[in-house]
């Protein structure tokens, strides 16, 4: 059976594997920033509906959403070169694709992937917020701008955190699949690693036990940030009521 298993292997592959940690941890935060940014900016152009952006917004969700980040890494990887092709062709210009480093075709295609989800999720938080409070803003002088900025993405933030949360995650595990765009993370590591003594077994097991560790931080992390949030919520309430009562 020691032949056929070795279970020492699980925690020693482990430390070799840590190398490789970074770059699946930039490739996450990086993506995961990329993807609240655009998922935001889609969000809005969803909510006010502007004449050709929400049509061209609408289809990118639904087709992201609808095709396996497997492929849209690949047509990423694959597309932006021939997207410069055709630049160059059509305009004169000399851009080169073989300078673009691997790791942006993944944080690309990650990022928009995450974004398409993250902006249903923020839509749904930002049209919970009362109206009410948006136009008592605007009566005491704020923009629309200033309204959305200070009242308006807090309190949407406070509902879409746990979603934010999922969102994370997720893009913690997506993350194994961005060797397709030949990046060397943990899992393109790990498969080096097994390919000197065939324990493949043993490293996926050695893999899983990492991607489990970050899901676990990530995930205490985000239950704290949902108690802080809430324990701030119910501090303004408490001090809204006392002035109320006050007054």
């Amino acid at each position: 059976m020691a032949n056929v298993f070795d279970w020492k292997l699980i925690f020693t592959n482990i430390p070799e594997l840590m190398k490789y940690l970074p770059i699946t941890l930039e490739v996450t935060i990086i993506s995961y920033i990329m993807s609240l940014i655009v998922g935001l900016a889609v969000a809005l152009i969803k909510i006010h509906k502007p004449r050709g952006l929400y049509q061209i917004t609408a289809f990118y969700v639904s087709f992201t959403r609808g095709t396996p980040v497997l492929v849209q890494l690949y047509l990423t990887y694959f597309g932006i070169p021939m997207i410069l092709q055709f630049i160059n062709y059509k305009w004169g210009t000399n851009y080169n694709a073989s300078f673009i480093p691997s790791i942006v075709f993944a944080l690309v295609a990650l990022s928009l992937n995450s974004a398409a989800y993250n902006s249903e999720f923020i839509r749904a938080a930002i049209e919970s917020v009362d109206r009410g409070q948006i136009e008592a803003a605007n009566s005491i002088g704020m923009t629309n701008v200033q309204a959305l900025r200070r009242i308006v993405i807090p309190e949407a933030f406070v509902v879409a955190l746990p979603s934010l949360g999922n969102a994370l995650i997720n893009m913690a595990k997506s993350t194994s699949l961005v060797f397709t765009c030949a990046v060397v993370d943990i899992t393109a590591g790990g498969k080096l690693i097994a390919g000197r003594n065939y324990r493949y077994f043993e490293m996926y097991l050695s893999l899983s036990v990492i991607y489990w560790v970050i899901t676990l931080v990530i995930s205490t992390i985000f239950r704290y940030l949902e108690k802080k949030v809430k324990v701030g919520e119910r501090e303004v309430v408490y001090i809204y009521d006392r002035n109320k009562k006050a007054a």
